[in-house]
């Protein structure tokens, strides 16, 4: 069995609300994102190997630079025009995985989430390797404790019952924050998934969980980075 964890970072190169949002200078640091990101996948001792799929020259340039120096081996892959467009599926690129990784442990990541340090996937991973007698993957998620509706009203408590429960009271719902996913190739063959029907649920929390999606979420993130 191939325990081998293999970081993959996919990076496209279309950025439709923030320009350039990948690679423009984040908080002082050239490279921005992409740069942060590499460093800290490099620094994490349980990741084997990087596997960064782009279609992006500066990222490409970024990441090859940051290999010259990496204890471990970096791969660039030349990611498919046909899986770079902006309306391009999640399901696609999962599909595309087992082509580029052939075997071992996939550690599914993004460069918009740069708050996940080296510590906290060397904690993911052996939170997947500890449990994974009873899960098949893991996944990072955001635990919600609010008063949560839809428009037919309270989701997660009954408000006939208790109007304004204590939300400590309340049953703990998940968000997915798409900053982890560790699954075992046989996971995205069989189910064409980045998760299992069995995911450890990884908690993160505060600043850790911050997704940079709008130039809002940059520029807090950046106001973030300086204050840590």
């Amino acid at each position: 069995m191939n325990n081998e964890i293999i970081a993959f970072l996919p990076c496209r190169k279309g950025s439709e609300r923030v320009k350039a949002k990948n690679t423009r200078p984040f908080a002082g640091i050239e490279g921005g994102l992409t740069q942060i990101k590499i460093t800290q996948l490099l620094e994490c001792a349980l990741i084997d190997r990087i596997v960064v799929s782009t279609d992006d020259p500066e990222v490409a340039a970024i990441c090859r630079a940051a290999a010259q120096k990496a204890p471990k081996p970096v791969e660039i892959v030349a990611r498919p025009s046909e899986l770079a467009a902006s309306n391009t599926s999640t399901d696609d690129v999962v599909r595309y995985v087992p082509s580029v990784i052939p075997s071992g442990t996939v550690l599914w990541t993004h460069v918009t989430s740069p708050f996940v340090t080296a510590e906290i996937y060397e904690a993911a991973i052996q939170d997947y390797r500890q449990h994974s007698a009873t899960h098949d993957s893991l996944m990072s998620v955001t635990k919600l404790q609010k008063f949560l509706w839809n428009e037919a009203g309270p989701v997660n408590y009954d408000k006939k019952q208790q109007k304004w429960p204590n939300t400590q009271t309340l049953p703990a719902l998940y968000e997915i924050n798409s900053a982890i996913f560790i699954a075992p190739l046989d996971v995205y063959r069989q189910h064409d998934d980045r998760i299992g029907p069995k995911p450890r649920l990884f908690e993160l929390s505060g600043h850790h969980v911050l997704d940079i999606d709008w130039m809002e979420d940059f520029i807090l993130a950046e106001k973030l980075w300086g204050c840590r």
